[in-house]
């Protein structure tokens, strides 16, 4: 850290320098000689670093566009509409960028100061005033329009088949909760969170005459997974999204999906997984590869570590994984879990097959 402030001190003064040094010079070849000279180097100057800027621009992206997931295409069928509305805009202002900075540096070395040139003003033009604001005006009109069309699309009513889950984000992770057999959320309060009792989302388990509050018996086979949530490859799922202290966002890149988690106004959002995180890992070479869930708002000190996982996988395994989670409740109260009746002995089934023969 000293060192690069010591070196951005040196290079300032090194400017500093050459910036008085010039004044010297200019002072004892004469103010006119030395601003003609001037002139033609800052002329060559900017088409060179026209030229090189270009280059640079080409040489950065064609280094760092691999390095993005720009290159793989959304995870998401929904998604895909993201990539067009990116591309598109990408592309429009990509060519935008390109013609200006070619016009501004050219014109920069074309007119610059001559012997017995003059200026021509040019105050008002109203065709070209109305061309330079329509034009933009239509495109972004037409780039809001796409991007309203694909929002409502994501914020809108998920196919009746969709899975349902809720995300709870808080300093600093993500809770997630899934409805259980019955199919439904069962209610919450915040006053009955207990992290130390399985229940960080306040679920309500138990009768309260203090809040006046019965017992909500929906609670007793929701779901709750700590960091990291499964969802099926081609099948809609449904996020409800809350957040128990902060504003936070819940970010998923891959997907191209993003939504805020505000406190007491549940959110939502939907979309259709393409490809299984196996998959992934071999699409992308990387054996570590996991899809990210992270906060993108700025939540706290702890904001930089608030991330998360989405393992996407196919019905059956995602079956199997469900088969294999415990209610909260019964994490809570591992008393009340209902107690799997004792597999028949053999010789009580030998007995059971002869009586049933006779």
């Amino acid at each position: 850290m000293l060192l690069s402030i010591a070196v951005i001190l040196l290079i300032l003064l090194v400017i500093f320098q050459i910036s008085k040094a010039s004044e010297y010079v200019s002072i004892l070849r004469g103010e006119d000689k030395s601003f003609k000279q001037s002139n033609k180097v800052n002329g060559f100057l900017m088409i060179t670093f026209l030229v090189f800027g270009l280059i640079a621009v080409y040489w950065c992206n064609k280094i760092l566009y691999p390095k993005t997931n720009l290159h793989l295409g959304s995870s998401s069928i929904e998604g895909e509409q993201v990539d067009t509305m990116l591309w598109i805009t990408i592309i429009i202002t990509g060519i935008v960028f390109i013609v200006t900075q070619i016009l501004l540096f050219w014109f920069a070395f074309r007119y610059q100061h001559k012997e017995g040139n003059t200026s021509y003003f040019y105050p008002h033009n109203s065709k070209l005033e109305i061309v330079w604001t329509t034009v933009p005006t239509i495109v972004l009109a037409i780039l809001i329009v796409f991007g309203l069309r694909s929002w409502s699309l994501f914020t809108g009513d998920a196919p009746k088949d969709a899975m349902q889950i809720e995300v709870t984000g808080k300093q600093f992770g993500w809770i997630f909760r899934y409805p259980g057999k019955d199919g439904v959320f069962g209610e919450k309060y915040f006053k009955d969170i207990d992290e130390g009792n399985s229940n960080p989302l306040g679920l309500i388990w138990k009768d309260s005459a203090a809040l006046g509050q019965k017992a909500d018996p929906a609670t007793m086979d929701d779901i709750i997974a700590q960091s990291t949530v499964y969802i099926v490859k081609n099948k809609p799922v449904k996020f409800i999204i809350n957040s128990r202290d902060v504003i936070h966002d819940f970010g998923l890149s891959w997907f191209r999906m993003k939504m805020d988690a505000v406190p007491g106004t549940p959110t939502t959002m939907w979309f259709t997984p393409k490809y299984t995180t196996k998959e992934m890992i071999q699409r992308t070479g990387n054996p570590d590869f996991q899809y990210e869930v992270s906060c993108d708002q700025l939540c706290g000190n702890g904001h930089y570590s608030m991330k998360g996982t989405i393992v996407v996988v196919t019905q059956a395994e995602y079956d199997e994984w469900l088969a294999k989670q415990k209610p909260a409740y019964y994490a809570a109260f591992p008393d009340k879990e209902p107690k799997e009746a004792p597999a028949a002995t053999d010789s009580s089934s030998a007995k059971a097959a002869t009586t049933a023969k006779l």
